[in-house]
């Protein structure tokens, strides 16, 4: 499958009244003539409710990262001062104050 195919698939569908039905999909395929490639690809549509033609999309070729899993740990708190020290903290530094400095 390419994402050319997705994209045509997606072009020829709009209009069609969202949230809608695998079957309903299929129906509006068969409305636009859509060629065999196309209707094959919606025919591997699992049965549901799709929202939106990204969710179709997105159903038939994943391209979205996946979530992480629930047992994904909390970051760690942070250690040590910031870089920068106390200038990183100041509403209002000096700018250029480290290339004011004298190379000594």
């Amino acid at each position: 499958m390419t994402g050319r195919a997705l994209a045509e698939l997606q072009v020829a569908l709009e209009g069609t009244p969202l949230p809608a039905s695998r079957q309903t999909l299929l129906e509006r395929a068969g409305a636009e003539r859509l060629n065999a490639e196309l209707t094959a690809l919606l025919e591997r549509l699992p049965d549901g409710q799709y929202r939106s033609l990204d969710e179709v999309a997105e159903t038939l070729e994943p391209v979205q990262p996946r979530r992480p899993s629930s047992d994904t740990k909390e970051p760690q708190p942070e250690s040590g001062a910031p870089s920068g020290s106390e200038a990183y903290l100041d509403p209002s530094p000096v700018p250029g104050r480290v290339r004011e400095r004298s190379l000594e």
